[in-house]
């Protein structure tokens, strides 16, 4: 990944102006990130942001209309930057149980920095993706906001690896179920581990939530 010149293209609807064409769109998105992982999605404001950026607080609307499509603008570049990963993941490998297993690490592992992007720590992200990722389509205005694409990219997701599912068995029922429950489930056991270990079996060095999906995943499809 680090030798690649990638280029996160993210749905238009999702900001005013594209943050990433500008200096300070690119400090907005960055430091946003650092924020809402420190201190929460409902404590985060624009006004906070503007003050920890040396700006003021309408230029960041000038970017986005509000702090929820902000929000939703971070999920959306996720899970483009995660559909690459899988892209490389997956090409060229001819068994597709191999495939499946390889997507499944990707959508399970744990997060490094790719220094691809120099603006977005995805350590970080990766965090508030954990923590407040759902908060992006919790919300009453979901189906208008489906309508308008906000949540194409996780679903692209989704519809790639279930793809793999059905290479590997044709008539499994529920690859579109099986695949978002190993995704949220994976974002639940990174959460109980950090917050409420009784809930989960992961253990330092033993890569359970990975180990723990792909049997689980291989098994349902036998």
């Amino acid at each position: 990944m680090k030798n690649l010149q990638l280029h996160i293209t993210i749905n238009p609807e999702l900001y005013t102006k594209n943050p990433e064409t500008t200096e300070l769109g690119r400090k907005i998105v960055s430091k946003s990130i650092e924020m809402i992982d420190s201190i929460g999605f409902e404590m985060f404001t624009f006004k906070k942001l503007g003050n920890e950026i040396g700006s003021n607080e309408s230029s960041i609307y000038r970017y986005f209309e509000s702090k929820h499509a902000l929000l939703v603008y971070l999920v959306s570049w996720y899970w483009t930057w995660i559909e690459y990963k899988l892209v490389f993941a997956t090409t060229n490998i001819i068994s597709v149980e191999t495939k499946l297993v390889k997507a499944i690490e990707v959508l399970t592992e744990k997060t490094i920095e790719d220094n691809t992007f120099s603006f977005i720590n995805e350590v970080v992200l990766h965090r508030l993706i954990i923590a407040e990722s759902s908060k992006a389509y919790h919300t009453k205005d979901v189906d208008k906001e489906n309508k308008k694409g906000y949540y194409k990219t996780y679903k692209r997701v989704v519809q790639r690896v279930s793809d793999i599912v059905l290479e590997v068995n044709p008539l499994f029922e529920f690859p579109h179920m099986l695949i978002s429950t190993v995704i949220e489930g994976a974002h639940h056991q990174r959460y109980f581990s950090r917050h409420l270990p009784s809930l989960t079996d992961v253990e330092e060095g033993k890569n359970n939530i990975q180990r723990f999906y792909i049997d689980l995943v291989l098994k349902s499809l036998k």
